[in-house]
């Protein structure tokens, strides 16, 4: 019943992350703030908001009855082994899924009243995360992972970030834009890495414990990150020269 129940989950979490991995591209390759940016948009961050909670969901019953729920694995790792990659790192994956999606919809929503973004849910996922991501740590020190050490670096600074962000004393006047980007792109992120690293433990379990399965997103979504950051400083600082231009 466990593996049933299971298998059920896995196949809503494929649904829903395949749904966002595909919307993704649209805003981040698309003209921006078009209604085909926004309505794909909010498709995104419905699927992730989804595909993070079933991963929690899936994360809980692994941390319950981790054989069961992994029967392909059986013989190639332990329990405590099984609990720490698809219970405790996947947990922490999931939480870091619903923070990001929640956050950076919040921050679009909202733009410059950012004291809207200090609402109860926004609050309470940035201390989860980091909770989340230093239990991550804590197991992967247990059962010598470094992997897991490594992800949880992620989640802290994702929460502290969005702290930072939320109470700094002057944010700049786009600052509300990059940490939308910032949410969102790391949301895809998110998905990509689960089904590089954790999907590919169907096919070829040692593959999930690459190093190289997990950097090949991040480093793509940190680019994105990087180079849609340089267009806004750019466009904010043209606009400010047009001003000064007409105010001369």
């Amino acid at each position: 019943m466990e593996y049933l129940l299971f298998e059920c989950l896995v196949a809503a979490h494929i649904v829903t992350g395949v749904t966002g991995a595909i919307a993704f591209w649209v805003p981040v390759v698309g003209k921006k703030g078009g209604e085909k940016h926004r309505r794909w948009g909010r498709v995104f961050t419905k699927a992730m908001l989804i595909t993070g909670s079933l991963a929690v969901c899936m994360s809980v019953f692994t941390l319950v009855h981790p054989m069961e729920t992994h029967p392909h694995l059986v013989g190639r790792f332990d329990a405590d082994f099984i609990r720490g990659i698809f219970g405790w790192m996947m947990l922490h994956m999931g939480v870091l899924t619903i923070n990001l999606a929640w956050y950076g919809w919040l921050a679009v929503k909202n733009g410059r009243r950012r004291e809207r973004n200090r609402e109860w849910r926004n609050l309470l996922l940035q201390p989860l995360v980091i909770l989340a991501a230093l239990n991550c740590a804590l197991q992967g020190w247990l059962i010598d992972m470094p992997l897991m050490m490594g992800i949880s670096v992620v989640g802290v600074a994702t929460g502290l970030t969005n702290l930072w962000f939320l109470y700094k004393p002057n944010p700049g006047p786009m600052d509300w834009l990059k940490e939308h980007l910032k949410a969102l792109v790391g949301g895809g992120i998110s998905v990509y890495t689960a089904f590089m690293a954790f999907g590919s433990v169907r096919i070829i379990p040692e593959l999930a414990l690459n190093p190289v399965m997990w950097a090949i997103p991040l480093t793509t979504g940190i680019g994105i990150i990087l180079y849609h950051w340089r267009k806004i400083d750019a466009q904010t600082r043209a606009r400010a020269a047009q001003i000064r231009t007409a105010t001369a």
